[in-house]
């Protein structure tokens, strides 16, 4: 192997951080190391685990995560270990020895949720499919999102939302949910039992980011647009997300009062989201920031 490159990814946990590599390290399986002696079949892993901070390791697809303890912050030392990563790769050297055991899978089970959105069913896998948000309302969208590209094939499926473990799908009038459910989560379990590519190693940086605020974009709002982000992250969004669907913050008018937020997924178009935006989202916005906010106004994503 010769130039690879490592980009370093977030997840929803805080002490663990991806490193994405542009090539594939290990095909079908996935490896988990919980200290030097456990990694003796993987001699990235050891040598990863003379690092004082490296809590566990685990190797799947094209990328390696690391857990770390808590004496360190991944911002101090995230750089230093893409490099080691990087140049350990590119060397050639062993990943994971064919003698290796890997990490037993789970089996993948998908069950059907209905959502306030009578248009919108969501599949729930038991794993984690995705690390952030992604959204498409048609197949030109899907260049890097293979699972969605296959699923746009069926007539019936009108917009894609995909979130952490689960697949919300907006179908078009033509069929009822109850004559295409099951060809559905059979056709999504499938999909990731065989292990096959949901979102594209190579998707654009500015594709990966375009449903979150940058730390840069965050620091340069006022202090109301932060608070509001805030509230919406802690008290909104979970519950949001339970319905399948999403909420962002789109932006604050100190004059009018006036908060704009981007609805996705099952709350776009749904018949009940004004209510939910009314008597749910407004009024915590108002209670929480007294005097701060007149009317919440949604933008359908």
């Amino acid at each position: 192997m010769s130039g690879i490159t490592i980009q370093i990814e977030k997840t929803s946990n805080p002490a663990i951080i991806k490193f994405e590599a542009s090539t594939f390290l290990t095909r079908h399986n996935s490896y988990e190391f919980k200290n030097i002696d456990d990694a003796k079949d993987s001699p990235l892993a050891q040598q990863l685990f003379y690092l004082p901070f490296v809590k566990t390791i685990f190797i799947s697809g094209n990328f390696i995560a690391i857990e770390r303890y808590n004496i360190v912050t991944w911002s101090a030392v995230q750089e230093e270990v893409a490099d080691q990563i990087q140049e350990y790769i590119n060397s050639g050297k062993e990943i994971i020895s064919e003698s290796a055991t890997p990490k037993k899978a789970v089996p993948v089970s998908v069950y059907a949720e209905s959502t306030p959105n009578p248009t919108v069913m969501k599949f729930v896998a038991n794993k984690k499919i995705v690390d952030r948000i992604f959204e498409f309302k048609n197949i030109d969208e899907t260049k890097y999102a293979p699972i969605a590209q296959a699923l746009f094939h069926f007539p019936f499926v009108k917009e894609i939302f995909i979130d952490k473990n689960y697949i919300s799908i907006t179908k078009y009038d033509m069929v009822e949910w109850n004559d295409i459910t099951m060809e559905i989560r059979e056709f999504i379990r499938n999909y990731i039992h065989e292990g096959k590519e949901i979102i594209s190693a190579d998707i654009p940086a500015e594709q990966k980011e375009k449903v979150e605020i940058s730390d840069e974009s965050y620091e340069a709002l006022d202090d109301i647009s932060k608070e509001i982000i805030n509230i919406l992250e802690e008290y909104i969004k979970p519950a949001v997300a339970s319905d399948g669907g999403n909420i962002m913050f789109d932006s604050y008018d100190p004059s009018s009062k006036v908060v704009k937020v981007v609805l996705q997924g099952a709350c776009s178009g749904c018949p009940s989201s004004t209510m939910t935006l009314k008597s749910g989202i407004e009024n915590t916005l108002k209670n929480l920031l007294k005097g701060q906010i007149n009317e919440v106004v949604a933008i359908n994503g």
